[in-house]
């Protein structure tokens, strides 16, 4: 992600604690990593990771993940919660590992933690990663500054196309209330 650390109000370990206070009342807080879980994957790069809640339940299902943030604090939590996982710490929009992953997933409303104007550099750089046939597969609030449709014409742009829209991480049907969007863009196939 591209954030300017001074500018993130929390840390790694407070941000945590509300997931962990939700999970102790008997929330499911791993949405996410079911939905993801679904497709099948073999290797994810959970791009945004923060504090690692995504990719840690990835690995404990046996897939292979890599997490990548900017946000130091947010890194060592997740490193120290999940010290098994790869950890990176860089920002997406300039991202390249080098390496292609079955699916990319930017979970939490990553590309509405970027500064204004860098969503099309986010999506490319999680892009850039994504293996042929695999998916960039992201979630995030509508009506808060960037838009279905201007997300759309950032994936088209990186060589994705939609393969399908959800309103929920549990797959409720879009547009639900209207409020969030979790959206699956495939790479096609070489041929």
């Amino acid at each position: 992600m591209v954030r300017d650390d001074a500018a993130v109000p929390w840390e790694g370990d407070s941000y945590q604690e509300r997931f962990d206070a939700l999970a102790a009342s008997g929330t499911d807080v791993h949405g996410e990593a079911g939905f993801v879980s679904r497709l099948s994957p073999r290797s994810v790069l959970d791009a945004g990771c923060g504090t690692g809640r995504v990719a840690i339940e990835l690995a404990r299902r046996g897939i292979a993940v890599v997490g990548v943030d900017s946000h130091a604090s947010m890194l060592a939590t997740a490193r120290s919660r999940g010290p098994a996982v790869t950890w990176i710490q860089a920002d997406v929009t300039t991202l390249d590992l080098g390496q292609v992953f079955d699916i990319v997933v930017m979970a939490g409303n990553v590309p509405l933690f970027t500064p204004p104007g860098t969503q099309a550099a986010l999506v490319a750089g999680g892009a850039r990663h994504v293996a042929p046939g695999g998916a960039l597969v992201v979630g995030f609030q509508l009506g808060r500054g960037y838009e279905l449709d201007e997300y759309d014409r950032h994936c088209a742009g990186a060589g994705l196309e939609l393969d399908g829209r959800w309103s929920t991480w549990s797959r409720g049907e879009f547009p639900g209330d209207g409020s969030y969007a979790v959206s699956v863009h495939r790479r096609r196939e070489v041929e």
